[in-house]
Order: C-alpha cells, then sequence, then structure tokens
C-alpha cells in the first residue's frame, strides 16, 4: 500500500513543482506509533523556504483530498530535506561532485560498506569518492547498483 500511496503522490505533486520549479526530492509514506505520515521533500537551486513548502503543501492537500488515495487519518509534512539531502538517482550524484557524500553499500569494496569524503567524478556508472583513512587520501570506486543509501554529510 505504501508504494501505491507514493506513486500516486509523486503524480499529484509533480505538476505543483513544475509549476513552481521546485524539485522533488523523496516521498515517505511511514507510520510512527499510531500515526501516518506521509513527508514529501522538495528542493531547489539555493534551497527552499517555508512559504514555499506551504505553498505546496496547500495545493498538495487539495489533489490528495480529490484522489483520496489514504483511507486512514494521515498528517501531510512538506519540507526542504536540510543540509543531508539524499541522493537518490546518478543525476543527483553529478550535481554533488566536491561535495561530502555518505554512501552505504549492499556489499562490501575494499573491505568496507559505508564511505564518507569528497565525491570526486561520476562515469559511466560508476562513483568515485576520495576519503581518508587517518592521514592518507584514498579514492574508492562504487558502480552505482552497490549504492543502497547516499546522502550528502556535513562536514566538521
Amino acid at each position: 500500500m505504501s508504494s501505491k500511496v507514493i506513486e500516486i503522490t509523486t503524480e499529484l505533486v509533480n505538476p505543483i513543482l513544475e509549476e513552481k520549479n521546485l524539485e522533488l526530492v523523496d516521498i515517505e509514506y511511514v507510520k510512527e506509533g499510531k500515526n501516518w505520515f506521509l513527508r514529501v521533500y522538495i528542493d531547489k537551486e539555493g534551497g527552499i523556504d517555508i512559504v514555499e513548502c506551504g505553498e505546496v503543501s496547500e495545493q498538495l492537500s487539495e489533489k490528495l483530498d480529490e484522489a483520496d488515495p489514504i483511507k486512514e487519518a494521515y498528517f501531510l509534512e512538506v519540507s526542504s530535506p536540510g543540509v543531508e539531502k539524499p541522493l537518490k538517482t546518478l543525476e543527483d550524484f553529478k550535481k554533488n561532485i566536491g561535495n561530502n557524500v555518505f554512501v552505504k553499500l549492499y556489499e562490501k569494496i575494499d573491505g568496507e560498506k559505508t564511505y564518507e569524503g569528497i565525491l570526486q567524478n561520476v562515469e559511466n556508472d560508476t562513483v568515485a569518492i576520495e576519503y581518508k583513512i587517518k592521514t592518507r587520501k584514498k579514492i574508492v570506486e562504487i558502480p552505482y547498483e552497490k549504492v543502497a543509501k547516499a546522502r550528502l554529510a556535513v562536514m566538521f
């Protein structure tokens, strides 16, 4: 059911976002405790503000009421993905070359299942990340199909 709700929500929100030159980052439909949440994460170059989130929320809420894809009560949340924005597609990786990323893998590469470092390149469905081991810098090349999850990472 969750995937159907996400699919319908995607179809409903995309025209709203296109009209406002905004980008859909992710949609979640999850149960937390007794409550269901439909979370829509949106963004644009330079970031998004609360007014834009509110406008999208209002318009999407109307569309969801018309389509009525969710039978139980739920909370609709429209927000920015934050500074640790998920990277969902190869295109997301390409847009973030030079940024710090955290990548979790389906299987180990060079004995590791997670890498954090600077995204160096994306070529031929392979992601190259420069990371540090103590004081040495190394580059790992990760086939995109081995990426389980990825996000931008804040450096301290």
